[in-house]
C-alpha cells in the first residue's frame, strides 16, 4: 500500500538551492563557457551590421548563445527565452554577472538573429572555434607528453618495448610536405518543414490564395460587380477528388485539370483588376505581390507538366509558402524523394564542416576537389587518405588525388593484377580498413537528425533555414570537443589499471563524472 502524506507548497525563501549559493564548476553550460572563444565569435556576428544607424542591438554573445542553447535543447523560440529566464547556468553561459528572471530579447528576434547568420558567417564561426580547439588540443598534448617525460619509462612484465616504425607517409609533389589526416566526405538532405506536396494540393492551394487576392482587390462601389471565381463549385470538385479512398490516374488528372482551369480563369480576372488600377506600382503589400508571382509560376510548370504527360520541370515549386524548396531525389528506402537542401559535408577527427548548401539537386560528386583544397586551406596539407562512397570515385578526381598522392578508399578502376606486390597488399589491406570508417559520416548524418533538428528545418525563408543548418553543424562540433575532452582525461584516469595489468572488466570503474572535464580546463 503506498501512503501518500500530504503538504502544501514551502515558501520560495525557505527553498535550499542545490548548489549552496554558488554555481557548480562541473556544470556543463560552465565548462561550456569556458570552452568557447567568444569574443572572435561575437566580432562575426557583428561583421555586417551597422553602428551608427538603429536601437541598439543585443549582445552579440547573448545572441549567439541563445542559438547554441536553442538547439542543444532542441527546444522552440519561445522555450529557450523561458529557459535562460528559469536557469542561472544558461545566464552565466550568456555572460551574465548575477542571476535575473528579466528574459535576454523577445522570441521573434530569433528570425533576425538567424538573417544575420548566413552559411558564410557559420563557416567563420566554425573555423574561429576550430581554432580555439586545435590550441587546447595542442595544450593537453604537451601536458600528456610533459607528464610522460617524468614517469618512470620501464617496461611492466609480459610487455614489450619495442615501438612500432613510423609509417612512411605520402607526399604532395607540388608543395613539397606530407599528406596527414583522414578525409570522410558525404551529402545528404536537411528536409523542410513542408506538407507532402501533390499537384492537386498545390493547385487548390493556388486557386484559393489567387481567390484571396481578387478580394483584396475589389473595391466594393455603387455598381462595381464583384469578378465570379466559382470557389465553391471548386472547392466542391477538390474535396470529391482528395476524399477518394483510391484514386485512380484519370479521376485525379480529371481533378488537376479543373482546378488548373479554375486557377487559370482567376489569374486573368487578376491581369484585368490590375489593368484597371493603372498603377505603376503593385497595389497590394509586397508579401501579396510574392504570392502572386508564386501562383503564376506554379500555374504555368503544372499547366506544361498537364499538357505533356510529365512529372519532371526545372526549379519546380513544392510550396507556395517556401518556393526556394526543390524536391532531391536520393533512392533512399522509405524516402525516395526529400523536400529541402541538399548539403555537402566534411568529417575529420570527428568534427564536421559544411561545405555546402544547396537547394537544387547536383551531383556531391563534382565537391570533392573543392572539398580537398578546402582541407589544405584549413591544415596546410592534403589529408592522407579520403573516403567517400562511389559516386565521388569520377576520373578527374581520381588524376587529382593521384597528383597529390592522396590514397583514396574506393574501388580501383581496371583489371586486378593476378599476383599482388607486398605493398599492394599493404595499401589493399590499409584501404579497407579506412574504408570501413566511412560510416562515421553516416552516424553524424543520424546525430544531427534525430538529436539537434536537422531532420525537420522549422524556418521559413531560405536565409534562415541555411542559417538553421549553420547552426546544427556548428553545436555539434562543440559537443564533440566536450565528448574529446572528456574521454581523454577519462582514460588517463584509469591508466594505472593498464600499467598494473589489471583488466577493467575486472574493476568497479565508476561512473563518469564531470570533475573530469573540470580538470581537463584547469591542467590545459
Amino acid at each position: 500500500m503506498i501512503k501518500y502524506t500530504s503538504c502544501k507548497q514551502i515558501p520560495i525563501e525557505e527553498f535550499i538551492l542545490p548548489f549552496s549559493g554558488t554555481l557548480s564548476s562541473e556544470n556543463r553550460w560552465v565548462i561550456m563557457a569556458n570552452l568557447l572563444p567568444w569574443d572572435e565569435m561575437a566580432s562575426v556576428y557583428i561583421s555586417n551590421m551597422s553602428k551608427d544607424l538603429g536601437r541598439a542591438a543585443v549582445n552579440p554573445r547573448v545572441a549567439v548563445g541563445a542559438l547554441i542553447i536553442k538547439h542543444i535543447l532542441r527546444a522552440t523560440d519561445e522555450d529557450t527565452i523561458d529557459f535562460i529566464k528559469e536557469n542561472p547556468y544558461l545566464q552565466y553561459f550568456l555572460g551574465s554577472i548575477e542571476y535575473t528572471y528579466d528574459q535576454p530579447f523577445t522570441p521573434s528576434l530569433f528570425v533576425s538573429i538567424r538573417k544575420r547568420l548566413g552559411v558564410q558567417e557559420f563557416d567563420e564561426l566554425t573555423e574561429e572555434f576550430m581554432l580555439q580547439v586545435r590550441g587546447i588540443e595542442q595544450k593537453i598534448a604537451a601536458k600528456q607528453q610533459k607528464d610522460s617525460d617524468g614517469k618512470d619509462n620501464s617496461t611492466p612484465s609480459g610487455g614489450s618495448s619495442s615501438e612500432a616504425p613510423n609509417e612512411v607517409k605520402p607526399v604532395d609533389p607540388e608543395t613539397g610536405l606530407e599528406n596527414n589526416g583522414h578525409l570522410i566526405v558525404d551529402a545528404t538532405v536537411a528536409p523542410s518543414d513542408i506538407k507532402y506536396p501533390t499537384d492537386l494540393d498545390l493547385l487548390n492551394d493556388s486557386r484559393e490564395k489567387s481567390e484571396q487576392l481578387i478580394d483584396l482587390l475589389y473595391v466594393s462601389e455603387k455598381g462595381n460587380i464583384k469578378p465570379r471565381t466559382y470557389r465553391k463549385n471548386a472547392r466542391k470538385e477538390y474535396l470529391s477528388a482528395t476524399k477518394q479512398r483510391k484514386k485512380r490516374k484519370n479521376k485525379i488528372r480529371q481533378a488537376i485539370r479543373a482546378q488548373l482551369n479554375y486557377l487559370g480563369r482567376n489569374l486573368r480576372t487578376l491581369n484585368a483588376q490590375l489593368d484597371e488600377k493603372g498603377t505603376r506600382s503593385f497595389p497590394l503589400a509586397h508579401k501579396h505581390q510574392k504570392i502572386y508571382w508564386i501562383i503564376q509560376e506554379l500555374y504555368r510548370q503544372q499547366k506544361q507538366m498537364y499538357d505533356t504527360k510529365t512529372q519532371k520541370i526545372a526549379d519546380r515549386i513544392v510550396s507556395i509558402s517556401q518556393p526556394h524548396v526543390r524536391p532531391i531525389v536520393r533512392g533512399k528506402a522509405g524516402k525516395p524523394v526529400e523536400f529541402g537542401a541538399k548539403i555537402s559535408v566534411s568529417l575529420v577527427d570527428g568534427y564536421s564542416y559544411l561545405d555546402r548548401v544547396s537547394w537544387d539537386a547536383y551531383n556531391e560528386g563534382t565537391d570533392l576537389i573543392a572539398q580537398l583544397e578546402s582541407y589544405r586551406k584549413r591544415f596546410g596539407y592534403y589529408p592522407e587518405w579520403a573516403s567517400a562512397d562511389n559516386i565521388y570515385g569520377t576520373r578527374e578526381n581520381r588524376a587529382f588525388m593521384s597528383k597529390h598522392n592522396i590514397n583514396y578508399t574506393g574501388i580501383a578502376l581496371g583489371r586486378k593484377p593476378k599476383e599482388f606486390t607486398q605493398e599492394q597488399k599493404e595499401l589493399a589491406t590499409a584501404r579497407k580498413k579506412k574504408g570501413k570508417q566511412r560510416s562515421q559520416i553516416e552516424g553524424s548524418f543520424g546525430v544531427a537528425k534525430r538529436k539537434y533538428d536537422l531532420d525537420l528545418v522549422k524556418a521559413k525563408t531560405q536565409a534562415t533555414s541555411e542559417s538553421w543548418i549553420g547552426m546544427v553543424y556548428l553545436v555539434m562540433n562543440i559537443t564533440q570537443f566536450m565528448r574529446v575532452i572528456f574521454w581523454s582525461f577519462l582514460k588517463k584516469s584509469y591508466s594505472w589499471l593498464v600499467d598494473q595489468q589489471i583488466s577493467t572488466y575486472n574493476v568497479l570503474v565508476p561512473p563518469p563524472k564531470h570533475r573530469l572535464l573540470k580538470y581537463a580546463l584547469v591542467t590545459s
